[in-house]
């Protein structure tokens, strides 16, 4: 698959080029029991993935902070500088979890894999752009227009749920799919009208002069959702390990409230950017409290709801040919995990 929209802090180091499919630098981490007061007190390992996006970072602060031995769980936490690299590796079975987009847990799904979402971590909430150039200022201007982002992924479907929004279709524009570092750096040189990107791409595409936001996802609030997915193999063998799971991201959450420079700086050596450079590229994405992470599972009539937003996903992968058919959605979410901490937790 060709993703790569979560690999933002690839760009900032010539170390963590997106050609490299194997994992990061990190040290694995072995818990020895402690009591959160979990459903199960026995020590349980699994091996989790994850890579770069600020809604992702937290795991390193688990992992540091010795969150995942205090809930009684024995993580080999595997850091992946390629984003695609952590999804073959789900794939292939050597993760009992991963950190994914809902597109891409869903393009997964609908190949045959057999995994669950149990936590949101975030929404993107800014980080990923429409841009465009100064002759552009409504979404109507778009029609004939030349617009590029990266084909299949989430610029891609924030592009096109903003056409629907005003009335048009990809059908209306001339749009080229073009990786997004690549169509970037194009769209500075004046090659396209527009650009879809992520962040810190969009750094790039707005050093050309009188370029702007036409809409970001701010814009769409829920539209692009992020995960911790896990296998239904480990929920139905292990449950109490995806429940401590679930408990170590909470408090985690917890930990980050408390101590926001220290987890900071964690966060932003794990980015290998500075403190200042990582503020500044996870403004656009905001972390979910449980009782937010709790709604979102739920059905509802706007893309605040991930079965909602799945709903409108499922096609967009098709039409845009990254799946060949529809991901079936009965079990994709599973909120117990989130409903049981917040019980215990109260709240």
């Amino acid at each position: 698959m060709n993703v790569s929209r979560r690999a933002w802090a690839v760009a900032l180091v010539v170390t963590l080029a997106l050609a490299s499919a194997a994992c990061g630098g990190d040290d694995d981490d072995s818990a020895s029991g402690g009591d959160s007061g979990s459903p199960s007190e026995e020590t349980t390992k699994i091996t989790l993935g994850y890579s770069a996006w600020p809604g992702w970072f937290p795991l390193k602060v688990a992992e540091e902070k010795g969150i995942f031995d205090e809930v009684g769980l024995d993580v080999d936490l595997k850091y992946f500088a390629d984003y695609i690299a952590s999804i073959d590796a789900m794939a292939a079975g050597q993760l009992d979890g991963v950190t994914q987009t809902l597109n891409d847990t869903m393009a997964s799904v609908a190949s045959g894999a057999d995994e669950v979402i149990v936590v949101v971590n975030d929404n993107s909430t800014g980080n990923d752009k429409i841009i465009c150039d100064e002759s552009i200022t409504t979404v109507e201007d778009l029609k004939g227009k030349t617009v590029a982002a990266e084909a299949g992924v989430v610029d891609h479907f924030l592009l096109v749920q903003g056409l629907e929004k005003a009335g048009l279709s990809e059908d209306d524009i001339d749009f080229r799919g073009t990786l997004t570092d690549a169509a970037a750096a194009a769209f500075a040189d004046g090659e396209f009208d527009c650009v879809g990107v992520f962040a810190p791409f969009w750094l790039t595409a707005l050093e050309r002069p009188g370029s702007h936001e036409l809409f970001t996802s701010a814009d769409f609030p829920g539209l692009i959702p992020d995960h911790i997915v896990v296998s239904q193999e480990l929920i139905d063998e292990s449950p109490e390990a995806v429940q401590k799971l679930v408990d170590a991201w909470y408090m985690t959450l917890e930990a980050i409230e408390e101590d926001p420079e220290g987890t900071t700086e964690i966060m932003a050596k794990q980015a290998e950017t500075s403190v200042d450079e990582y503020e500044q590229l996870a403004e656009g994405t905001t972390l979910f409290t449980a009782q937010q992470a709790a709604d979102a599972f739920q059905d509802g009539d706007d893309t605040t709801s991930l079965p909602y937003t799945a709903k409108l996903i499922n096609p967009f992968l098709v039409d845009s040919g990254f799946t060949e058919e529809e991901a079936p959605l009965e079990g994709l979410f599973d909120s117990s995990f989130t409903e049981d901490w917040l019980e215990r937790s109260g709240g």
